[in-house]
């Protein structure tokens, strides 16, 4: 099992992983349809999207609590 500290870390690859991988595909198959190609080009994408995606989520996730708290906090 994995330690409670790098939780973090690992809902921010699997979530990484999981949206560019959704994304990727789709913006693919507009590009090209379900072509031949489709399988290795969405690999690729997918890929090179997840190297942007996933220290982007890092960075961007304590960011967003933060807003998300400011735009939720008891009034």
């Amino acid at each position: 099992m994995i330690d409670k500290k790098y939780s973090p870390l690992l809902f921010g690859l699997i979530l990484s992983g999981l949206m560019s991988m959704l994304v990727s595909g789709l913006s693919t198959w507009r590009a090209l349809g379900l072509s031949h190609q489709f399988a290795g080009q969405w690999a690729s994408a997918w890929l090179i999207a997840w190297l942007v995606a996933f220290p982007a989520v890092l960075v961007m996730a304590p960011l967003v609590r933060k807003l998300v708290e400011r735009l939720t906090a008891a009034r």
